[in-house]
């Protein structure tokens, strides 16, 4: 093992020292304030690692243990992995503190799910893109049971438990039948040696694994899970599934089209156009009809990663750097407006434990916490793509991208389905302003952690969206400077 490759691992390293500190930590002192701090430190340290690391990795990228490859971009996927790990944690410790006696085993559970998903990004190999989803995934199983004496998100995690279980079995059998087409496991391989082996076997094995990344990012129509678990599991916990969770099958699945070139078989390019067509606009439909916020998020954040699809889906066509620039910009865009949003549904509570699930509940809220109405004004408005907010910035970029990968079917499905959100969107707006009926129950927690992480994604999204430049540059010289 190089010094190279420790420099390289060290942010791993960092993540599962820190995880192991914490378990010994909290089996001496069960304390909720100490555990949040060393979890806060471990993800600290492994962001001050990463910028340690970045100097050591050259642009062509640097192969680890033959099973991943580390770039810039894949740096960069991982800091926002875990600057979402940190906000996640500071609106956890508020939300737990009230409901759950013990909840220090939250937080090993987000740092291995964290390590999970960098893991996976960097993925290159079947080995490691299994190693990855599976330790992400396990750690959500038990993060969406929290807390363990609530019924709804017991019911939401068996749900997930479930379902995540049928499309990690099939990404399984389509590794295995490409496995058994073309003798290879590595990404880069697997299309050269299709070229003389069993087609029909290399076919199905793509098409179960889209399957299962399908089932993972809920996209019609394997989203049926999402709004049931985006309600049933804690508002903190749905925010990272929405997020980390899905970031991380994201910038995999990016990596895997590129390398093996899977999008040049027709038959599964206009596989995925349909998935991502269907999730725009019956995500969209869909989201119309609820009354319930988290669900409305639910079905709002289907039609957004059928946006996200549009930029996967020309990486053929168009150029692949502008492509690349549109992935990294969205998941910055989506991770600011995704946290606040469930953030928001945390801090804004019933005075019992439950949450403030249904629309009504935050009548009026702009009358009684202008602060948390104005950033929840700023979620609705960037989620619509509304100018001067960064979710504007990430929309016009993927509408670029399909206009120069010239795939006008997916641009005019990006354009009615985002007409079609922009009336749920300002109807929240609409109900922030309405006049306070007697009997509304959504009054702000105090949470001094939860309320700054909100105000700070909040102007970030306004701030982003008015001055984009350095967003914009940073991603752009990433990109420029990495490979895929």
């Amino acid at each position: 093992m190089s010094l190279t490759d420790v420099w390289v691992s060290f942010p791993y390293l960092i993540m599962v020292g820190g995880t192991l500190v914490l378990m010994i930590g909290v089996s001496i002192v069960r304390t909720h304030a100490i555990a949040l701090g060393l979890t806060l430190l471990t993800l600290v340290f492994a962001l001050a690692a990463l910028d340690i690391g970045w100097d050591h990795i050259p642009a062509e990228g640097y192969v680890l243990f033959s099973i991943t490859r580390m770039t810039g971009i894949q740096v960069f996927f991982n800091v926002l992995f875990l600057l979402g790990a940190i906000v996640t944690a500071l609106f956890a410790y508020s939300y737990f503190d009230s409901r759950a006696k013990r909840c220090e085993e939250f937080y090993i559970l987000l740092l291995t799910a964290t390590t999970g998903a960098m893991v996976l990004a960097a993925a290159t190999h079947f080995a490691s893109f299994i190693l990855g989803l599976e330790i992400l995934s396990i750690s959500l199983y038990a993060m969406i049971a929290y807390p363990r004496d609530a019924r709804h998100p017991l019911e939401a995690a068996a749900k997930y438990l479930v379902l995540s279980a049928v499309a990690s079995t099939a990404i399984l059998m389509g590794m295995a039948l490409i496995y058994a087409a073309t003798g290879t496991m590595a990404f880069a391989e697997i299309n050269q040696a299709a070229a003389g082996g069993e087609q029909s076997y290399y076919l199905l094995g793509q098409a179960l694994i889209c399957v299962g990344i399908a089932f993972k990012l809920s996209l019609v129509p394997f989203h049926m899970w999402t709004p049931d678990v985006y309600q049933g599991a804690p508002a903190v916990v749905t925010g990272y599934v929405a997020t980390v969770s899905k970031g991380a099958v994201i910038a995999m699945l990016v990596r895997y089209v590129h390398a093996n070139d899977m999008l040049s078989h027709d038959g599964v390019f206009y596989a995925v156009a349909f998935v991502a067509v269907a999730s725009m606009i019956v995500g969209n439909l869909l989201a119309l009809m609820q009354t319930n916020l988290k669900r409305l998020l639910a079905y709002s954040s289907i039609a957004h990663l059928g946006y996200l699809l549009v930029a996967v889906l020309v990486v053929q066509t168009a150029r692949p750097e502008l492509v690349m620039e549109t992935v990294l910009i969205y998941v910055v865009a989506y991770f600011a407006i995704t946290l606040a949003a469930f953030g928001l549904v945390s801090l804004t509570t019933e005075a019992a434990a439950d949450e403030t699930e249904f629309l009504e509940s935050y009548t009026g809220l702009f009358w009684r916490n202008p602060l948390l109405a104005s950033v929840l004004t700023a979620v609705a408005l960037a989620l619509a793509g509304i100018p001067l907010t960064v979710g504007f910035i990430a929309k016009f970029y993927v509408f670029a991208s399909g206009v120069e990968g010239a795939a006008w079917a997916l641009v005019w499905a990006l354009v009615i389905g985002s007409a079609i959100g922009i009336y749920y969107y300002l109807r929240i707006v609409y109900t922030l302003v309405k006049e306070v009926k007697p009997g509304t129950v959504a009054m702000a927690q105090s949470s001094t952690t939860g309320t700054v992480a909100v105000t700070v994604l909040g102007i970030a999204i306004v701030v982003l969206g008015v001055y984009p430049t350095p967003l914009i540059d940073a991603v752009r010289t990433i990109v420029q400077n990495s490979g895929f």
